[in-house]
């Protein structure tokens, strides 16, 4: 990374930091809070634990996605974080829904994804009707995320000339994570032939398609974000999608890498199952990092989701089985594509997860992770 790029991306995370800890996670903190007194009143026993232990296990997804909320104007900052919140909230319950008992009636997860369409398309009727193939239901917590997005999206400056970035990246992941999560022999070979189509025209191979598609809700964030301000143009939200993609990829396979040993042990195959080599795994993140700064440096605050990038690298980095012998190499080779900035992103991630793992002892539940496929 060049220096100068470096010194800006520096810049920027100073920003970010000094505007999320001083009005982002406070309006971040009030949304968690009402979604989880929404969540505590579901009827269903099911249904409410579900939602309850995505939001104590997954949480960290909503709070750290609410960071591209510092990008936004401040008279738009409350409306863009709680349509950032509710919509990671609502992609992280979704996806538990669809690994429930009961889900496997066909065109289920297909439905319940229609949920995440309809809150990122305020401009369209929402279909609702999202449990109607599936074996519970509960009237209080899943159209009411819908709704809060489109609602918050909709009073959003340019949310007309992102619209059709949002939805293709919503619809992206939905059919990724429901190609991923599928079971049986007829299933096995769809994600691969899905994903060589779709990444027709990109940059990426299958594998890495899939991978960035399956965590292209962190792009409907960056969008919300570009929808809060009114000079966003058509061609700025098209360079963002295409960032973001590419930087969605590392969250999934990152988090697969780092947790290896532990899929191993549960017999879970894990995203590396893909991978036969890994070198070759190193060499594709490495070129995906590389693609990923690139185009950041043609779309609007590129010197932020340059530091969003090396944020994302430097949580997995932080963790404790980074250092395996499986995942140690592979972390040095694209840590070395991002220094200096790495390090003192290192530092506030390694502190952020100290604080993470206190409140969550104190709180008796397991610590917060970021979204694995």
């Amino acid at each position: 990374m060049d220096r100068r790029l470096a010194l800006r991306a520096g810049v920027a995370l100073a920003l970010v930091n000094v505007r999320y800890w001083s009005n982002v996670a406070p309006l971040a903190r009030e949304q968690m809070r009402r979604w989880r007194s929404r969540a505590q009143a579901i009827d269903d026993p099911v249904l409410r634990a579900l939602a309850l232990a995505k939001l104590d296990e997954e949480g960290f997804n909503a709070e750290a996605a609410a960071m591209l909320a510092t990008l936004t104007p401040r008279r738009q900052r409350r409306r863009a974080v709680e349509a950032i919140v509710a919509s990671e909230i609502l992609y992280d319950y979704l996806d538990g829904l669809t690994e429930l008992p009961g889900h496997e009636a066909q065109g289920d997860g297909d439905r319940l994804f229609t949920a995440f369409a309809d809150a990122v398309t305020p401009s369209a009727q929402a279909r609702g009707g999202y449990y109607r193939d599936h074996s519970r239901s509960e009237e209080v917590y899943l159209g009411a995320l819908v709704a809060s997005v489109r609602l918050a999206l909709g009073e959003l400056p340019a949310t007309a000339r992102v619209a059709e970035m949002l939805a293709r990246s919503a619809a992206r992941g939905a059919r990724a994570q429901l190609l991923i999560h599928a079971t049986g022999p007829a299933q096995s070979e769809q994600p691969r032939l899905w994903a060589e189509r779709e990444a027709a025209g990109t940059s990426l191979g299958w594998r890495e398609f899939l991978a960035g598609s399956a965590c292209s809700v962190l792009g409907v964030h960056a969008l919300i974000a570009a929808a809060s301000d009114r000079r966003t143009t058509y061609e700025q939200a098209l360079e963002i999608d295409r960032v973001y993609l590419l930087m969605s990829v590392l969250p999934t396979i990152l988090d697969s890498l780092i947790d290896h040993a532990q899929d191993a042990d549960a017999d879970r195959p894990g995203y590396l199952r893909h991978y036969d080599d890994r070198d070759v795994l190193a060499r594709r993140l490495a070129r995906v990092i590389d693609d990923a700064v690139g185009h950041s440096r043609r779309a609007p605050n590129g010197a932020h989701h340059v530091m969003t990038l090396v944020g994302i690298v430097a949580y997995y980095a932080s963790a404790p089985t980074a250092d395996s012998e499986l995942a140690r190499p592979v972390m040095e080779h694209i840590g070395a594509q991002l220094r200096p900035l790495l390090a003192p992103s290192l530092r506030i991630m390694r502190a952020w997860r100290a604080a993470k793992r206190l409140r969550a002892r104190r709180r008796g539940v397991p610590p917060t992770r970021l979204r694995r496929a």
